[in-house]
């Protein structure tokens, strides 16, 4: 309740001729204002709920997960949905769900996000080394589907 709204209601309570005398009137007489309780969570302090049911998901349940989910991809929102989640952990994403979304990608005709997971890859990976070896294990799906690296496409660019 805000505190216009109480103010209101304390004015209220006491009839406007008498509100600057209200301590002259008769104790009978006088209206006590009814301060009303709004159920009302704010923003911030909103429990969390179902937090507690969530069991740690191993390395080779997410990569099963998102080989899953980049098996069902339908349409291009729901490729980069998959990915933006994907890339979204404190982790690098194994070759075999790399490789699902290749074909996803490439399955909704969707090039430039097929470029971009590698580009993802590269921002992912802590060394130029771990970079080279996702390269060289997708090195053949990458030449079956046509996927060119950024750095192909732009060799002057650095």
């Amino acid at each position: 309740m805000s505190s216009t709204s109480i103010f209101r209601v304390a004015t209220r309570a006491v009839r406007p001729s008498s509100f600057f005398r209200a301590s002259q009137l008769p104790r009978s007489r006088l209206q006590t204002p009814v301060a009303l309780r709004v159920n009302r969570a704010n923003f911030g302090t909103t429990p969390m709920r179902f937090s507690g049911h969530h069991e740690d998901e191993t390395y080779e349940e997410f990569s099963a997960r998102f080989e899953k989910e980049f098996d069902g991809v339908q349409d291009v929102f729901e490729l980069q949905r998959n990915l933006n989640n994907c890339f979204a952990y404190d982790l690098v994403p194994s070759v075999e769900v790399l490789s699902a979304a290749l074909k996803a990608a490439r399955r909704v005709n969707d090039y430039p996000t097929a470029v971009r997971v590698f580009e993802g890859i590269k921002a992912k990976v802590e060394t130029q080394e771990q970079y080279k070896q996702y390269l060289e294990s997708l090195e053949g799906l990458r030449q079956e589907l046509g996927v060119a690296l950024r750095e192909e496409l732009y060799p002057n660019e650095e």
